[in-house]
């Protein structure tokens, strides 16, 4: 297999199967947040800013 071809093989796979794998990794990491149960974690992480507030100020 010459250089070329390596490289042309390598560009279709980028081309096809890479687009497609990060398109999946995209909408994993785009959906987490709304996923059933979740909500605890992501009112934790809102509220973590207030967590060493002191009221009495």
């Amino acid at each position: 297999m010459s250089t070329h071809s390596t490289y042309d093989a390598l560009r279709h796979f980028a081309d096809s199967w890479g687009l497609a794998a990060m398109v999946v990794t995209f909408l994993v990491l785009a959906l987490w947040p709304f996923r059933p149960g979740a909500r605890e974690d992501n009112e934790a992480a809102a509220n973590m800013i207030f967590k060493d507030e002191d009221d009495g100020e």
